[in-house]
């Protein structure tokens, strides 16, 4: 198995995991979280079969930070309530951290790689977009382990008020 079909395999295991992790997670907005990951690992395999096809690649801006803050904003009320997560859940989150951990890695290999300076571009975009998503998985695990203790992204909140 070559390098490509790899990556593919990775954002299509990602894309399988997150959907049965949205399905079975019970607090909404942690729900919404995982529904938004998936619609951005479904861009990534979408970005890495144009690549492996020769087509002509171009990976849009995309802020999952910015996207899952808008849902954690849409939700503040929800949020509010104290959460008690399940054992199944906060593992959920350790096993997404690990994953991103592991597609950073891959996708940093990659990036050193790279023969053209535009699949070396497309590369160092998936790092940051995977960096993201475990920056919002690692906050939520703590949220949801530790809520009164939580303090998340710019100025240590989401929630104002």
């Amino acid at each position: 198995m070559n390098v490509i079909d790899v990556a593919k395999k990775m954002e299509t295991d990602a894309i399988k995991f997150y959907s049965e992790a949205a399905h079975k997670t019970a607090y909404p907005a942690g729900r919404k979280m995982f529904e938004t990951i998936v619609e951005d690992e479904k861009r990534h395999l979408e970005i890495i079969t144009k690549m492996i096809e020769g087509l002509d690649v171009h990976m849009d801006d995309v802020h999952p930070l910015k996207n899952i803050k808008t849902v954690f904003e849409k939700m503040k009320d929800d949020m509010m309530e104290r959460v008690a997560a399940t054992s199944d859940e906060l593992e959920a989150f350790k096993i997404a951290m690990q994953m991103e951990k592991e597609g950073l890695e891959f996708y940093t290999k990659l990036a050193a790689e790279a023969e053209t300076e535009k699949e070396k571009g497309l590369f160092e975009k998936l790092i940051h977009e995977e960096q993201q998503h475990y920056n919002i998985f690692a906050s939520t695990y703590d949220f949801l382990n530790d809520t009164g203790n939580w303090f998340m992204w710019e100025e240590h909140s989401i929630v104002e008020g």
